[in-house]
């Protein structure tokens, strides 16, 4: 044996193996490419402060990956839909934080929350609306909905519609869901439909408006639906991360409900 090249060997040994075990580490700590809006509160924003942001950071640190974000408006022309098809869809991250469970265009994770459209009024006024939209006071007031929602067809199906006040803060770029709040507290608008997690964050501004869920109904002969449970989304072949992120969910359910709550957004089961 040559004595005077063992060492070098060694020493090329040991550089290859170091080598791997970096290469190792550096894909387990490949970012986690998340799509959200820059500039919609109280789902995201550049600063953090949106839940999406907050459940975004739980997974990337369960995961051990670095939290990358690419920023993109849910509210670009096409809406939410074309948001969609421009990121995720086109591969330019790996998951999206909010999607309807069952979305059958997307792979989705579990829900990690459910919730629904809700009513909102002013404390002072005695409306019942234990009936939903089927409710006659309905008739009586002046209602504000959320445009393209699933309320609108609601009022539609029983001609509410006309009179009644859209908002379109789902389209309407650095418009905020409060403003339908305002409209509300300001007496333009008597009872407010609107997706509760987007009103929920700035309720507590608003101490003098109060809200109820609306019902699931099939008054009318075919099912309406106002409860959702919300997933993430991920590419249609990341079936690796899709579990990965079901693992998370599953083991940090008391974590995430906290986050919900903080945000005024009620855990549905």
């Amino acid at each position: 044996m040559n004595k005077s090249v063992q060492p070098s060997r060694w020493l090329a040994l040991a550089a290859a193996c170091a080598s791997l075990l970096y290469a190792g580490g550096a894909l387990a700590a490949k970012p986690l490419r998340v799509c959200a809006d820059p500039n919609y509160l109280p789902y995201s924003n550049r600063a953090g402060q949106g839940y999406e942001n907050k459940v975004a950071e739980l997974v990337a640190k369960s995961l051990g990956r670095p939290l990358q974000y690419v920023w993109s408006s849910y509210r670009q022309h096409g809406g939410f839909d074309n948001f969609l098809a421009l990121n995720l869809d086109k591969g330019k991250c790996d998951v999206v934080m909010d999607i309807p469970y069952g979305d059958p265009e997307e792979m989705y994770t579990r829900p990690y929350y459910g919730s629904t459209y809700v009513f909102v009024w002013k404390k002072s006024h005695d409306y019942n609306l234990d009936k939903g939209l089927d409710s006659p006071v309905l008739r009586k007031v002046h209602i504000g909905f959320e445009d393209g929602t699933p309320p609108e067809m609601g009022l539609k199906m029983r001609n509410l519609l006309l009179g009644a006040t859209p908002f379109r803060t789902a389209e309407k770029k650095g418009d905020s869901p409060a403003s339908s709040l305002r409209a509300v507290q300001d007496g333009k608008v008597d009872v407010l439909i609107t997706w509760e997690p987007a009103i929920g964050y700035y309720m507590k501004k608003f101490p003098d408006l109060t809200m109820a869920r609306v019902p699931d109904t099939n008054a009318l002969g075919s099912p309406e639906r106002y409860l959702f449970f919300m997933s993430m989304a991920v590419r249609p072949k990341d079936k690796a991360l899709k579990n990965q992120i079901n693992k998370v969910i599953d083991s940090h359910k008391g974590q995430i409900a906290q986050i919900m709550d903080e945000y005024n957004v009620r855990i549905l089961h």
